[in-house]
């Protein structure tokens, strides 16, 4: 009876190991089921849409797309919530029309995306641009002056993860784009810890980023004089609903202090700094993302 206890617990040790596996960049085939699709202006929108129960949406951040940024948190999320994960219009499997992109031009899209679905008492969560874009579209929502026949849907929440448009976004030049393999290491800029940028996620990096064919939607927005003019650092103290800011601690693409600024500006907010972390809580340190996360959705 003592060797079977014996065998036992130590098989149990194994499975926990087994189920603790290393964190990876990105998600495996077959965890996310097959993304669906709607039009939208005419465009083609690619969506994940999983789950049942109160509806979150998600809205990745630049030159990304839903199963990046989100990949890892879908699931945990579709636990409990309806969760609808867009590829921005210009990004991912979603069209990619030759226009001037400007913050305004994700604000659109989504709203007339979330319309189309009939989307309605939905939190709404953004990473990096998406922060940005989710914030304007707050902003937007919550005004008066939003009604009538094609009034854009009101969310009740507002999650920001390591937003941008805190300040002016600058461009030197144009953009880089992947010119080679090695370009797919380049993700490793957002990481607080290299080590998961292996030759394996290097390769898949690479792969995405062809697939994804997002160079041109990159460089028109860079190039915009007009997304300057488009910041919210200042405006975001009238969102007047719940709001969590999560940030990495080390972040080194969008500063720990414009988290705290919008956390402190923003009225109510709350802000949850993730320890060892650089740019995509969502990404790197998904546990405590979601740690964050969920009760505060609760």
């Amino acid at each position: 009876m003592r060797w079977f206890r014996l065998v036992a617990g130590l098989a149990a040790c194994v499975l926990s190991l087994q189920a603790q596996a290393p964190q990876t960049l990105f998600v495996a085939l077959g965890v996310l089921p097959p993304e669906k699709s709607v039009e939208v202006f005419g465009e083609k929108i690619v969506y994940y849409d999983v789950g049942t129960g109160p509806t979150v949406v998600l809205v990745h951040g630049f030159a990304s797309q839903a199963n990046v940024d989100w990949g890892h948190v879908i699931r945990p999320l579709a636990a409990h919530h309806r969760v609808v994960a867009l590829d921005q219009v210009g990004f991912g499997e979603s069209a990619k029309p030759t226009i001037d992109y400007d913050i305004q031009t994700f604000v659109d899209f989504l709203g007339e995306f979330l319309r189309t679905l009939k989307v309605e008492h939905f939190a709404l969560a953004g990473e990096s641009l998406g922060g940005w874009v989710v914030a304007s579209y707050t902003l937007q929502a919550l005004r008066p002056e939003n009604a009538g026949k094609y009034a854009v849907p009101k969310p009740n929440k507002l999650i920001l993860e390591d937003a941008a448009g805190h300040k002016a976004f600058h461009s030197d030049g144009p953009s880089p784009l992947m010119s080679s393999l090695k370009d797919g290491a380049s993700i490793a800029s957002i990481l607080y810890d290299k080590s998961l940028m292996t030759d394996e996620a290097m390769r898949e990096n690479f792969a995405i980023k062809l697939k994804a064919n997002d160079g041109n939607t990159q460089r028109l927005f860079r190039a915009n004089p007009k997304v300057d003019g488009e910041t919210v650092g200042d405006k975001v103290a009238a969102i007047s609903i719940p709001t969590l800011v999560v940030w990495g601690e080390d972040d080194p693409i969008v500063p720990l202090e414009d988290g705290k600024d919008f956390a402190a500006k923003i009225p109510g907010a709350k802000l949850v700094i993730v320890p060892k972390c650089g740019h995509a809580p969502s990404i790197e340190r998904p546990e405590d993302f979601m740690a964050a996360v969920e009760p505060f959705l609760k």
